[in-house]
């Protein structure tokens, strides 16, 4: 009986623990869910973050800017398409983000760059950064490094039959 309690609770923590558990961070009226960076190559300067933020509040507002201890810099960039041609551009004034409107951070779209690493960004670790915004201010947030290739954070290891929030 007491090996089955034992199993259970280390089941029960390697779940909670695991990368398919939810990592949300909220400040002000913002919320922010699943920040994730893919893992980077040996000797790569630069490494991508995304995420997602939700603006719940009756006022936008605006990522301005960040930091991370990994990087030198941290940037706000958009990609997008131009006559067939995929284009990166920093947002020097950030980006607004307005009053119910969500704005998802993916691969081929907005995303944050870690800019000057430090040191490479290895799957399965994990990446804290300060997010500021014009209004809300500042808040620390955990990236999970996810594989090279990965297209999205966190879902691509959920349990089958566990819905992720």
């Amino acid at each position: 009986m007491f090996r089955i309690a034992l199993l259970a609770a280390a089941a029960s923590t390697a779940i909670l623990l695991s990368p398919a558990s939810a990592h949300d961070f909220t400040v002000g009226a913002l919320k922010i869910a699943h920040p994730w960076a893919r893992a980077t190559p040996k000797g790569a300067p630069v490494g991508g973050g995304y995420l997602t933020i939700t603006n719940t509040g009756s006022a936008p507002d605006r990522l301005i800017g960040g930091a991370s201890d990994i990087s030198t810099r941290f940037e706000i960039h958009e990609m997008s398409m131009d006559n067939g041609v995929m284009k990166m551009r920093e947002l020097a004034k950030g980006l607004e983000i307005k009053p119910g409107q969500t704005i998802e951070f993916k691969p081929g779209g907005y995303h944050v760059m870690f800019m000057g690493l430090k040191k490479g960004l290895v799957q399965g670790q994990h990446v804290a950064a300060t997010l500021e915004f014009e209004k809300a201010g500042k808040v620390v947030v955990d990236f999970t490094v996810e594989s090279i290739g990965a297209q999205s954070g966190g879902d691509d290891h959920a349990m089958p039959g566990m819905k992720m929030n």
